[in-house]
């Protein structure tokens, strides 16, 4: 079972090789029970370590001018299980998100999880976040920040921001998420071959909660049926950053984010058959 973690990157040449070596320094997944080799009696063959998943990093540079740009290419070219992708201008994280995206169908990934470059958010939490996926309860995570793990303590404002967005984002949804501005997010390939996405920036995250709700799946237990998608949501830990440490989003995406949710829940196409 082959995992990709797809790495948007902009202007993060000190923090990227931080979190480049935290992430290859945590074992992928362990492969599913329903995946494992079986003996003859049906268990797990004798003497045999769990096997984990293939992973395959795929780092896409949004037009960086700090020489992130050819540390990108420097970690693509020195490893097997590394791709870089090079976007010439920066247009914003959800443009280098679907770049990585497409990258990872062209490698046939059975899975992807969204990874920020920043680390804020820790590759140690990969396995929680995938875990409803590869026990096949789920077909998308969500990450939250909010449900009990470890945080950095930042601003009051950011808070109420994000629960404002949050709850119009669930009002139009009909989901009960608790964060949807949260970068962690991981998709089954069946999702992940039909997300149509437009955003450049930091829109894409409301319009990935949007066209989650909306994409139905076949149904396996009803033939010629379609069904909603799972959607889990799963607490991580979360070090955010302060603007002098280089956070990058700001007021005017909170605006934005609001039209995005209107925009993608009552007029956005959902996904490619």
């Amino acid at each position: 079972m082959k995992l990709a973690v797809i790495i948007p990157v902009y202007n993060e040449r000190e923090l990227l090789p931080l979190l480049f070596e935290r992430l290859m320094a945590t074992e992928p997944p362990p492969v599913p029970d329903y995946e494992q080799p079986v003996d003859g009696q049906g268990g797990e063959q004798a003497g045999t370590e769990r096997r984990r998943c293939e992973r395959v990093v795929i780092l896409v540079d949004d037009g960086s001018t700090d020489g992130s740009r050819d540390l990108v290419q420097e970690l693509g070219g020195d490893r097997t299980d590394t791709f870089a992708v090079l976007a010439n201008t920066n247009r914003g994280k959800g443009s280098a998100i679907r770049l990585g995206m497409a990258k990872a169908i062209e490698l046939d990934a059975d899975l992807a999880i969204i990874q920020d470059a920043d680390l804020e958010y820790d590759p140690g939490d990969h396995d929680s976040v995938l875990a409803p996926i590869l026990d096949r309860r789920a077909d998308a995570v969500i990450g939250t920040r909010f449900m009990g793990q470890t945080h950095r303590v930042l601003y009051f404002w950011h808070q109420i921001a994000n629960k404002v967005i949050t709850l119009f984002s669930n009002m139009l949804s009909n989901l009960n998420l608790s964060d949807i501005e949260c970068g962690f997010k991981a998709f089954s390939r069946p999702v992940l071959d039909r997300l149509v996405l437009v955003e450049d920036r930091f829109g894409i995250e409301p319009e990935l909660v949007a066209k989650l709700a909306k994409m139905r799946l076949p149904d396996e237990d009803r033939p010629g049926q379609r069904r909603a998608l799972r959607i889990f949501e799963v607490p991580i830990s979360y070090a955010g950053r302060t603007y002098a440490e280089g956070k990058k989003i700001g007021w005017l995406d909170g605006v934005e984010a609001l039209w995005c949710i209107a925009r993608h829940n009552l007029f956005g196409s959902v996904r490619r058959d």
